[in-house]
C-alpha cells in the first residue's frame, strides 16, 4: 500500500510517502509560515519521485495536533480533500506521539522515556510522556513549565525532552540527573508511519466529513500589524 503522511502541526512542513511500510520519499522545510505554499508542492514532488499519481494512494495520515492552529487546518484540509476525492481512508496520529515515535524509530538504542514538547508561547508547552512501546504514560496537556513538574518520571529514570518547547525546560529541569535533551530533533512526517500502520490494521479510521484537529486550546487571533486595520 502507498501511504501519504502529512505533518503541518509544527514549525516543520513535512510530507512523506510510504510504500509497503517503508519511507520511499520525503520533503520538508522549516521555513516560517510557508505551509500553505509548500504542502501541495511537496505532495506533488513525492508522488512524482515514486512515479505515482494520487489514484495510487491507499490512505492518508495527518498529524492531528496539538500544535499550530493554522498549520493543523492546512494539513487536515489537504488530507480530507485527497480522502474524499479518492474514497480512501483518513488516518490521524497525535502530534506529540508521532514525535516520540520518530525519535524511537531513529534511535532504537534509547530505552528511556520521552517527553515531546511543542512551544505554546510564554512558559507553556504542549506535552506528553511516552515509553519505548509508544504507551502514553501522561496524556497530552498544556503545561506551564515549573520546577518539579516531571519529577514523578525523572525520579524513576531517564527522560528525554525533545521538540521546540524543550529549551524552556532546561533552566528548570537541567539540574536533575535524569533529564536529557536533544536540541537537534526536528519533527517529520516519517514519525506518523508506525502509528498510521497500526491504526490502519486496527481499522481506526477517521470520518472524513466530521474529523477535526485536536487544538487543545482555543484559537486567539493576533492584533493586525497592517497599518489602517484594527
Amino acid at each position: 500500500m502507498n501511504l501519504l503522511l502529512i505533518e503541518t502541526a509544527t514549525q516543520v512542513c513535512s510530507v512523506a510517502l510510504a510504500a509497503d511500510g517503508r519511507i520511499a520519499a520525503r520533503r520538508e522545510s522549516d521555513t516560517p509560515n510557508a505551509h500553505s505554499t509548500q504542502l501541495q508542492v511537496f505532495i506533488d514532488e513525492v508522488l512524482k519521485e515514486c512515479s505515482l499519481s494520487p489514484r495510487d494512494l491507499g490512505a492518508v495520515c495527518v498529524s492531528a495536533g496539538p500544535g499550530s492552529y493554522t498549520g493543523l487546518r492546512i494539513g487536515v484540509s489537504a488530507a480530507k480533500g485527497f480522502c474524499y476525492a479518492l474514497s480512501i481512508p483518513l488516518l490521524s496520529a497525535p502530534t506529540l506521539l508521532s514525535m516520540a515515535a520518530l525519535y524511537y524509530r531513529r534511535h532504537p538504542e534509547y530505552q528511556g522515556l520521552i517527553c515531546p514538547m511543542i512551544d505554546a508561547r510564554r512558559m507553556e508547552c504542549y506535552t506528553m510522556v511516552v515509553n519505548p512501546a509508544l504507551e502514553v504514560l501522561r496524556h497530552t496537556q498544556a503545561d506551564i513549565i515549573e520546577a518539579g513538574l516531571y519529577d514523578t518520571y525523572l525520579d524513576r529514570g531517564e527522560v528525554l525532552f525533545i521538540g521546540d518547547g524543550a529549551a524552556k525546560t532546561i533552566d528548570l529541569l537541567g539540574t536533575h540527573p535524569n533529564a536529557r535533551y536533544d536540541d537537534t530533533f526536528r519533527p517529520s512526517a516519517e514519525g506518523l508511519l508506525d502509528i498510521a500502520l497500526d491504526r490502519l490494521q486496527r481499522g481506526q479510521v477517521e470520518d472524513v466529513a466530521y474529523f477535526e484537529p485536536f487544538y487543545l486550546k482555543d484559537f486567539v487571533a493576533k492584533k493586525s500589524v497592517v497599518h489602517g486595520l484594527r
